[in-house]
């Protein structure tokens, strides 16, 4: 009996250059983020986006992520890169996430930061109306971004769990530990940005390989052993 059904997905995020976008699609990985928040090193203006999400487009599955933006922001962000699916990574409610899944007619993932157990009481709210669920490492307090700090929370903490959505893992990745991430947590897809990069903000191709390899050799580590 196999212990997978089917491979694990790896989502880069933060791409915000054309090398990054290079990297990730020679990589193969299955989803690119696109970071539109001003408090983040990996944040894109309109003009850079369109031609990245150009570049990507049919090859990749786009992500445009924000952070308690305004609807104005968020229009642009759409509106530059025409995303497969909008990310919302801040401390979103449930009717707002449920009004900008209406209101832009895209699937939503939503962002829901992790430090105990007692964090995934938030989940059932958002699992009635996001598409996807994201669980990333709490930020420290008075961080000037909700996500990329390359941070882990205890990946045990998901075993055993269950969710009516699909769901990715984020906080700390990286090829180094990235099996024994998805051994502990039960991992389907996973998700990288500080991760595979050479300073914040600076997207290195070789650890883009590195970390989407990884990815796929957990898989086949995994089935093997079943």
């Amino acid at each position: 009996m196999l212990g997978w059904t089917m491979s694990v997905l790896v989502k880069i995020c933060g791409i915000n250059s054309l090398d990054a976008a290079d990297a990730a699609l020679r990589a193969r990985a299955d989803y690119a983020g696109l970071v539109f928040h001003s408090g983040s090193p990996r944040n894109l203006q309109p003009a850079q986006a369109r031609s990245l999400a150009d570049r990507m487009r049919g090859r990749i599955r786009l992500v445009a992520l924000v952070a308690d933006a305004s609807d104005g922001h968020i229009e642009a962000a759409m509106n530059a890169c025409k995303p497969d699916y909008l990310q919302l990574h801040g401390s979103e409610s449930p009717d707002r996430a449920a009004q900008l899944r209406a209101r832009f007619n895209v699937p939503v993932i939503k962002a829901i930061p992790v430090a105990d157990a007692s964090d995934f009481a938030a989940v059932p709210a958002y699992e009635q109306l996001a598409d996807m669920l994201m669980f990333d490492a709490k930020a420290p307090a008075n961080a000037a971004r909700p996500g990329g700090h390359g941070a882990a929370f205890d990946w045990q903490l998901l075993r055993g769990r269950s969710f009516s959505r699909p769901w990715i893992l984020a906080g700390g990745l990286n090829a180094g530990n990235l099996a024994r991430a998805i051994q502990s947590s039960g991992a389907r897809i996973v998700d990288a940005s500080s991760g595979v990069e050479s300073a914040p903000g600076a997207k290195d191709p070789a650890k883009i390989a590195a970390f989407v390899a990884a990815a796929r050799s957990a898989h086949l580590t995994e089935e093997a052993r079943a």
